[in-house]
């Protein structure tokens, strides 16, 4: 049996895809329906999870909302309510292996990864605080600001009302071939979360190890 992670606020399963090709199960937790979600899905809200359904889960990933962190208009930002500490003490909770993952501008205790760190065709910068800390991870992404992706040569920016026909041709079939279109706009691309699965699978393996 594959260790099982649960993927809190998990959209329409880009993180998720991830740590499945990278060994786990995964069941995932949202408020809204996700029609496409590849895996599992409970629809409901994360933080009336009972502490007992952690039972049965080896790891743990969240992906809060972040529009508290996009640097939106104070008067905007402030509807928003911090969502990472939140998250952080519920994980922390359950003690098990977790990240979290949010904007760059989020306060996570992490690193930032890119689209261009694995050759995909877009900038994407995430930041991902992860537990047991994973080490230092390289971006390999030499784009100055956090802003949309327009300083690497065949990759394809988010932007409202230009970015659909690439993305519809060009991003959408190698990231998330899945997913609606207007469900990529803020989704993790796999390869960020295969990365840090495998590393999260390692930790889980030992322990088994050990306690075995």
């Amino acid at each position: 049996m594959k260790p099982r992670l649960l993927d809190l606020f998990c959209g329409a399963g880009g993180a998720a895809m991830g740590y499945h090709r990278a060994g786990f199960d995964v069941v995932g937790v949202d408020i809204a329906p996700q029609p496409n979600y590849p895996f599992e899905f409970q629809q409901g809200d994360v933080f009336a999870i009972h502490p007992g359904e952690f039972q049965g889960f080896n790891a743990i990933h969240a992906s809060p909302p972040c529009q508290r962190w996009l640097g939106v208009p104070r008067a905007l930002g402030d509807e928003y309510p911090d969502l990472i500490g939140p998250t952080r003490e519920l994980l922390q909770a359950t003690g098990l292996p977790y990240a979290i993952e949010n904007v760059p501008e989020a306060p996570l205790d992490g690193f930032v990864l890119c689209g261009t760190t694995f050759g995909l065709p877009l900038v994407r910068h995430r930041r991902f605080e992860v537990q047991p800390q994973i080490g230092l991870v390289r971006s390999t992404c030499h784009q100055r600001s956090y802003g949309r992706g327009t300083e690497h040569a065949g990759t394809f920016p988010f932007a409202h009302g230009a970015w659909r026909p690439a993305w519809r041709e060009h991003v959408l079939p190698a990231v998330w071939p899945w997913m609606a279109l207007e469900e990529s706009h803020d989704a993790i691309p796999p390869a960020y979360t295969e990365l840090i699965g495998h590393h999260l699978l390692a930790h889980v393996n030992a322990a088994a190890e050990v306690s075995g």
